[in-house]
């Protein structure tokens, strides 16, 4: 094989792991500093690509359908932590897992009443639609790029906020220790709030960038939750920076697993993470 067909499939795992920790990323902070094990993080994953293809398809743009699905993506996160996942901060795992498995049933029920059952395609807007020739007979989508590019940006945003912000010196102290915070005074409702509003959107932001590559159709959030979960055992639970590392590990790994161990493919994934388990059971930035 050419040098060029390793390099696209490299492009492919980075660019794979990038949407990887957009969820990640989300479902990580979720769990670190809420405890909440949410089980419906995919299905937020879902309704980004839903409202993606239903708003770019009433204003005719991709990216000011996005821009119109934020927002609503924001709200939709806010109002599920409001009336459901506030009622279990005090609750045993198991009623986490039942409430957010039941979210699961009513998202897939609402998708299949506003947009039926049908497998649905975003149109890739005309600037991003040709591809950059690698040799005479190999290229690489241009979208696939601004992907890649997109999940950068975004990653770079989430360190400033995480880090260099007043929000995020909370978070970073919620995770850390959240009786502490509340002893001094701020209001851990309005910053769960916030978190889960956050991971929401950026759940349903990594859908809304995929659905142009991999169209829109039912259950869409379900396969790429338990792969997002890989992601966060690997780096360690409440680590974005593990989130991060974890995801591009798991893009390539899933990528060319299924180019050189085609017949294996479908657990790669897992055998990687079972490797970093048996040598880290924390994850790679977990704490002991």
């Amino acid at each position: 094989m050419e040098s060029s067909f390793y390099l696209i499939q490299l492009l492919n795992g980075i660019q794979y792991g990038f949407l990887l920790f957009l969820l990640a990323s989300g479902l990580t902070l979720i769990f670190g500093i809420m405890g909440i094990i949410n089980l419906a993080h995919g299905a937020f994953y879902m309704i980004g690509a839903y409202l993606c293809y239903w708003l770019t398809g009433i204003t005719g743009n991709l990216f000011t359908g996005i821009l119109l699905a934020i927002p609503l993506s924001i709200l939709f996160g806010y109002a599920v932590e409001r009336l459901a996942i506030s009622h279990l901060y005090n609750r045993d795992h198991l009623y986490q897992v039942l409430l957010t498995y039941a979210l699961i049933l009513i998202a897939n029920e609402l998708q299949s009443i506003f947009w039926g059952n049908d497998v649905h395609s975003v149109a890739i807007p005309e600037v991003l639609k040709g591809s950059i020739q690698l040799t005479d007979n190999q290229a690489y989508p241009i979208y696939r790029l601004f992907i890649s590019s997109a999940c950068i940006v975004l990653a770079i945003l989430m360190y400033w906020v995480i880090q260099k912000t007043k929000l995020g010196m909370t978070i970073r102290a919620g995770a850390s220790n959240r009786e502490m915070v509340q002893a001094l005074g701020i209001n851990i409702n309005w910053l769960f709030a916030i978190v889960f509003s956050m991971g929401a959107t950026l759940a349903a932001l990594a859908g809304m960038l995929s659905a142009p590559v991999n169209s829109v159709y039912p259950g869409i959030g379900d396969n790429i939750l338990i792969i997002s979960f890989v992601v966060v055992v690997i780096g360690g639970i409440g680590s974005i920076k593990g989130a991060f590392i974890g995801a591009l590990l798991i893009g390539l790994a899933d990528t060319f697993g299924k180019v050189l161990l085609p017949e294996m493919a479908s657990m790669v994934a897992y055998a990687l993470m079972a490797a970093v388990l048996f040598w880290r059971p924390q994850g790679l930035f977990g704490k002991v």
